[in-house]
């Protein structure tokens, strides 16, 4: 028991619950590997009771926890604002000086107090923003909090919009180097606004990925979320790259560059990010040997002056890892301190490689606002959707950079539930809450704001990790693990203040293993679902597939995911036979292949009696037209449209469960011959203009009946 009043003590969980009617313990080890993590000692009985103590003791002589978070009402002269309940709850004549970001102050004193303590004035009607508060109580003890004044919702999107789903590195065009680019996805955006009515698109993270041979394909495994891969850049779209004097050089390199794109695109070869980056790299070496115009200049200066620490940290790690390798945890040991003497010589030693690493994520930034820009143009109600991944790689900048925020020795993953008995381990260090809550979230909140500077919306990998994360103990099998809280209020509250500061729209990962109360929390705030085709279901009555009506209004809707079969691949049972082949069924072929068509019969049967198959059941493309007939009949304000879907592609982009068996993160969209299409074939293609049309004729958006809460299947793909 003792244990366990300490783990809860520090949001750690010594049970949990796969099931409304099992609850499995959390091995006494995995506790206290946990709590070490979060610099609790609870190796030892003795050791136990003395944390407790000290965590007992250290929460009664505490004035206000580290954030404290207050909710901005919309309307402020309907009625006096009230303090936030841990600020309501100071002793009587407690004085509260708030310092507000803008430079501002205001006072508030708690009331109850004597005429000594000063007058009692009602709570300052307080500006959005992330302020400081300092709280004294008459008897002279003193306390300091971040305090976060968010909106109570987040920016919403249109009435209803429609969009697509692209991996942008399957988007090859023309002049692509051998994978999709930033001037593809320029180009995507102002083609799907124009010419066939899209409100948005929706791109994998483009976040910085860890440099080796070879690199980690995977967007969700990143060195960086914060800042964009330069791999994406379009090279000849830089200002500079038109007075590089080595053009005979260049010249080589857009002929290399030209041959990688048709091995892709002709000869069907993977698509190879480190043969795109070895050819992009030296381009970029000699643009950033061309100096930058005065304007020019002034504006990296800005964006410098902008990013600060993190921008410089971030540069150092690639600095340091192009000398040392990427694993930072096997650089000079002085090095793996980015606070220290010897890496503070060493920014100085390699102060021209920083500036270059400084200056490609400028020039990717500024590739990544004309994207945006684009789409806007192009008449987007949101234009772009970024993708967070949920963590970052532990050998990368980020973790390096931030290794005090990060929990040693733990990874981020799923426990075992019934669609995967053993849990998942993604390798992802977790961000420690406590440490979180002490910088008022300064990590997360510079996170945020980098990530919509070039944004309509956010969606947010696995967003019920803003409520809790499963953490495993390296060396564990994942059913090891064990669930960590973090403050989901305060995550909330950046977030929303984040996103309204942005103007732009979240949008949340709510697939998989989801405990109760989350989606509601998460609606409250403005905070889009995800609903997917073929798990919305009522699980609570029937089992059968779930009404439109009946469908959740706040939510996209899709069809498919990056981690789940194309729609085509679906309906004529061809992932099945993939995953045989790869050997990951778990029950024999004729079994699998028999639950499947059944399932598909259904639906399809379902399709027809909603009058949305007018083709037949017979024939794929209207199959794929009459899934988005039904997905346009429900509330959804956003409905996506999966990009290979619109062209017939069979292969999923990636196969949970496997790593080198199947080309995971590294396949051009193609049609349903396996041909490859470029970017231009795509946007000509005549069956992805005969699906586009049941967008412009639109069955009717259907109406928001009765909800039935949808169970999606168990734990996150990975």
């Amino acid at each position: 028991m003792t244990l366990a009043r300490l783990a809860a003590l520090h949001g750690v969980a010594t049970s949990y619950a796969p099931s409304a009617d099992r609850t499995v313990p959390v091995p006494d080890a995995t506790v206290v590997a946990v709590l070490a993590a979060l610099g609790v000692d609870a190796a030892t009985p003795e050791a136990v009771s003395a944390s407790l103590d000290a965590a007992e003791r250290a929460v009664a002589a505490r004035l206000l926890p580290p954030t404290v978070v207050h909710w901005h009402a919309p309307d402020p002269s309907s009625a006096p604002p009230l303090p936030p309940p841990s600020i309501a709850a100071l002793p009587p004549g407690t004085r509260v000086r708030v310092e507000t970001e803008g430079g501002g102050a205001a006072d508030w004193t708690a009331p109850g107090g004597t005429k000594a303590a000063g007058p009692e004035v009602p709570w300052p009607d307080l500006p959005l923003g992330i302020h400081q508060a300092t709280a004294r109580t008459p008897d002279g003890r003193t306390a300091r909090t971040t305090l976060v004044v968010a909106p109570e919702r987040t920016p919403q999107p249109p009435d209803r919009t429609h969009g697509f789903l692209v991996q942008l590195y399957s988007l090859l065009s023309a002049r692509s180097w051998g994978m999709g680019d930033l001037g593809d996805l320029a180009e995507v955006a102002a083609w799907a606004g124009r010419s066939v009515g899209a409100g948005f698109l929706q791109v994998n993270p483009l976040h910085a990925a860890v440099p080796g041979t070879p690199t980690d394909p995977s967007p969700y495994r990143p060195s960086s979320r914060r800042f964009p891969d330069p791999v994406h850049l379009r090279i000849e779209d830089i200002p500079e790259y038109a007075y590089v004097r080595e053009r005979k050089r260049l010249d080589e390199l857009l002929k290399a560059a030209d041959a990688l794109r048709r091995s892709v695109l002709d000869d069907g070869e993977l698509i190879d990010r480190d043969a795109v980056w070895t050819l992009k790299r030296e381009a970029l070496e000699a643009v950033h040997a061309v100096p930058l115009g005065p304007g020019r200049r002034a504006a990296y200066c800005d964006y410098l002056a902008h990013q600060g620490q993190a921008l410089e940290d971030h540069a150092t790690w690639c600095a340091l890892a192009e000398r040392y390798g990427p694993d930072w945890t096997r650089w000079p040991g002085a090095l793996r301190d980015p606070r220290s003497a010897a890496t503070a010589r060493a920014r100085r030693e390699l102060i021209d490689r920083i500036d270059f690493h400084t200056r490609l994520a400028w020039l990717t930034d500024t590739q990544l606002a004309a994207a945006q820009r684009a789409a806007r143009d192009a008449g987007m109600a949101v234009g772009l959707v970024h993708d967070l991944a949920v963590g970052v790689h532990p050998q990368g900048a980020d973790a390096w950079a931030q290794q005090r925020t990060f929990a040693r020795g733990m990874s981020v993953g799923a426990p075992p539930d019934a669609f995967n008995a053993r849990g998942q381990d993604w390798g992802l260090p977790p961000w420690r809450p406590d440490v979180l809550a002490a910088s008022g979230y300064a990590p997360y909140r510079g996170l945020l704001r980098d990530l919509l500077r070039h944004a309509g919306a956010l969606r947010i990998d696995h967003v019920m990790g803003l409520f809790r994360l499963w953490w495993v103990p390296r060396g564990e099998e994942p059913t090891a693990g064990t669930y960590v809280r973090y403050d989901a209020e305060a995550m909330l509250a950046v977030l929303v203040l984040e996103a309204h500061r942005a103007g732009a729209v979240v949008i949340g990962e709510d697939l998989g293993t989801v405990e109760p109360g989350v989606r509601e929390a998460l609606s409250r705030r403005g905070v889009l679902g995800t609903s997917v085709l073929w798990f919305e279901r009522d699980w609570e009555g029937t089992g059968r597939p779930l009404p439109p009506a009946a469908w959740r209004e706040a939510c996209v809707a899709t069809a498919t995911t990056h981690d789940l079969p194309s729609t085509a691949a679906r309906l004529t049972g061809e992932h099945v036979g993939l995953r045989h082949r790869l050997g990951l069924l778990t029950r024999p072929l004729a079994e699998e292949q028999a639950e499947d068509a059944a399932e598909v019969g259904e639906w399809l049967a379902y399709l027809a009696r909603l009058g949305l198959l007018p083709e037949g059941a017979r024939g794929e493309e209207g199959a794929v037209r009459a899934v988005y007939r039904f997905l346009l009949r429900t509330p959804a304000r956003m409905v996506g449209v999966w990009l290979p879907d619109a062209v017939g592609d069979r292969r999923p982009q990636n196969l949970p469960g496997t790593w080198d068996q199947y080309p995971n993160w590294r396949l051009p969209v193609a049609g349903p011959d396996g041909r490859p299409l470029a970017l231009e074939d795509v946007v000509s293609s005549p069956r992805l203009h005969g699906l586009m049309r049941v967008f412009a004729s639109g069955p009717g958006t259907g109406t928001a009946g009765a909800r039935t809460r949808t169970a999606p299947p168990g734990a996150r793909p990975t």
